[in-house]
């Protein structure tokens, strides 16, 4: 039997941190988490559109703001943020024109792997329970992973395989984190899921006449963006979920469907990637983890 938002448990008395819940998937796992009882705290770059958002959804939902284009927001979110109970990397860009972040880092990197990199290290003694890591069926679209060119110093930017990276570094990094826990005796855990495909604002961004388009046609073959968030709201919240899952819809190619264990690519796999990776996010964010 196919799970469904209703077997979400009563979550009074936690906490959720949620990246980008200002729309899209960000904004119904929001909204599904505070009707059963949690507390979210929506991080988000606009916090006037945020709080927009979070005045039109009852329950403790709280704004605070963090710009994953800039260490230094992700660090300052992190020293003023307490004790909670999980944190969903769900913020992101997709197949944006070429730019940097203010760190320099190729923006579809910068942002969505690499700040959550980040924001994990910083927050990761005062998370109480799991991590979860929002990849995409779009990491099986690079051939390899440019490890001594991540950040697009000496090759030419293709918009398609930097978003394709950036989520095949997410992947990475959400299991490469579960190995870490584990190998450490920790009980905490660290999930990896994809939402499908769903038409969210992330296909208006790309600036080019696409933009006009993509959300219509994407609405033809993907599913709702409250069902592209069951992935979250089911690794968030079932308490027995395996970690070592990669959790997501598997119809039409993982476009849609509900949450099931999803397959991956081959190369997602490679452990060795996942150490290296690690080691090159580390050095590039200064954020050192310790378990």
């Amino acid at each position: 039997m196919a799970w469904k938002p209703s077997q979400i448990p009563d979550q009074t008395g936690r906490t959720f941190v949620i990246t980008g819940a200002n729309g899209g998937i960000g904004k119904q796992t929001t909204k599904q988490l505070a009707a059963k009882g949690a507390t979210v705290i929506m991080a988000c770059r606009n916090t006037t559109s945020a709080q927009a958002v979070a005045d039109r959804i009852e329950g403790d939902v709280r704004v605070s703001a963090l710009d994953l284009a800039d260490l230094a927001s992700v660090r300052a979110f992190a020293e003023r943020t307490g004790e909670f109970d999980v944190l969903i990397n769900n913020a992101g860009l997709m197949n944006v024109p070429f730019s940097r972040t203010k760190d320099g880092f190729e923006t579809q990197w910068g942002v969505d792997h690499l700040a959550h990199f980040a924001l994990t290290g910083l927050l990761l003694d005062r998370i109480g329970d799991r991590v979860v890591t929002l990849a995409s069926i779009a990491h099986r679209q690079t051939p390899k992973l440019w490890v001594d060119d991540l950040n697009y110093e000496n090759r030419s930017y293709q918009r398609n395989l930097a978003y394709a990276q950036a989520k095949l570094s997410n992947l990475m990094f959400a299991r490469e984190l579960q190995r870490r826990l584990a190998e450490a005796g920790s009980t905490k855990r660290s999930y990896a899921v994809h939402p499908g495909v769903s038409a969210t604002d992330l296909f208006t961004r790309t600036e080019t006449p696409i933009d006009r388009i993509a959300k219509p046609f994407v609405a033809l073959v993907g599913h709702s963006p409250a069902k592209a968030a069951e992935s979250s709201l089911f690794a968030a919240t079932t308490p027995d979920a395996d970690p070592t899952i990669y959790w997501g819809p598997t119809r039409l190619f993982g476009a849609q469907g509900p949450v099931k264990p999803s397959s991956s690519s081959k190369l997602s796999k490679d452990r060795e990637l996942w150490r290296r990776l690690w080691e090159e996010s580390e050095r590039l964010t200064g954020v050192a983890y310790k378990f």
